[in-house]
């Protein structure tokens, strides 16, 4: 694994999909797993060359947090040349984007567009703090920054109690709701009682995704599969810890107790159905 630390920000690159067949537990974490996106009082941002995706972690605690330009991006500011979204899966808090105040609460979704040039994070208890996900994509024009509540998304209802993956999916940035230039990007509930997620499993070859798992009890976890469908790996993943999943990797999971997760893609297009399934009975 190569991986190149810079200032507020790490990069790692993908192992192809000959590699991952010989990892070991430690080789597929290291790769695949960003196990440390929070902190109180701190920006952490993790880059991948998996569609160039950045994903972060933003708790404001004592003050408002502020993303500043990054030598490495090599850009005076941050969505100089990208755009991002930001899903809230902690207490209530602000985003001011170019002198615009969005209050933006927990599940909510605020889209940032590209060239945004001042973007400050403020919790509004540092008690409580807000604990913002932020996944960002290059872009090549510019869409209006655009806040949305859950009452906004595109609700779907999906799965069934009998096979244990009855989940209700809010669907914010993609075709037909947020306006953007790559980023798809919402979250999924599980039911009481159910504990698969993306079953059955598929890949998106024309797309990455990132999987960020919350609302994971300390003493529980998320078992997590990835791989091409005939030869699976397994990734044990806590609460708020993400997992980088390759266009040749599906991406499922079941939890020892309820979670819920955010998804963000990017790539080639936004059809949310643009996917590749593999029955069930075809995975080992």
């Amino acid at each position: 694994m190569f991986k190149y630390e810079f200032p507020a920000i790490s990069y790692r690159f993908s192992p192809s999909v000959g590699e991952y067949r010989s990892f070991g537990t430690q080789q597929l974490r290291d790769n695949f797993l960003i196990e440390k996106l929070f902190a109180d009082g701190e920006i952490i941002l993790h880059a991948t060359d998996l569609d160039r995706a950045i994903a972060g972690g933003i708790i404001p605690t004592e003050s408002p947090l502020k993303i500043g330009s990054i030598d490495a991006l090599r850009c005076d500011y941050f969505f100089e040349r990208r755009e991002g979204g930001v899903i809230n899966i902690g207490g209530a808090g602000t985003i001011e984007v170019d002198g615009t105040k969005y209050e933006v609460a927990n599940r909510e979704c605020l889209y940032i567009g590209r060239g945004s040039k001042e973007v400050v994070f403020t919790s509004s208890d540092k008690a409580n703090p807000a604990a913002f996900y932020l996944l960002s994509y290059p872009a090549h024009k510019e869409y209006p920054t655009t806040h949305a509540k859950i009452e906004d998304a595109n609700k779907l209802e999906l799965g069934s109690k009998d096979t244990c993956n009855e989940r209700t999916l809010y669907q914010y940035i993609h075709e037909n709701g947020i306006k953007s230039c790559q980023l798809v990007m919402g979250f999924t509930e599980l039911a009481v009682g159910s504990v698969w997620n993306t079953m059955p499993s598929h890949t998106h070859f024309r797309r990455s995704e990132i999987y960020l798992y919350f609302d994971v009890s300390p003493e529980n976890q998320v078992l997590h599969l990835m791989g091409q469908p005939d030869e699976t790996r397994p990734l044990w993943i806590k609460n708020r810890q993400a997992a980088l999943s390759p266009s040749w990797s599906i991406h499922s999971g079941a939890g020892t107790a309820s979670y819920s997760f955010i998804w963000g893609m990017g790539g080639e297009n936004q059809r949310f159905d643009d996917m590749d399934g593999f029955p069930i009975s075809d995975l080992k």
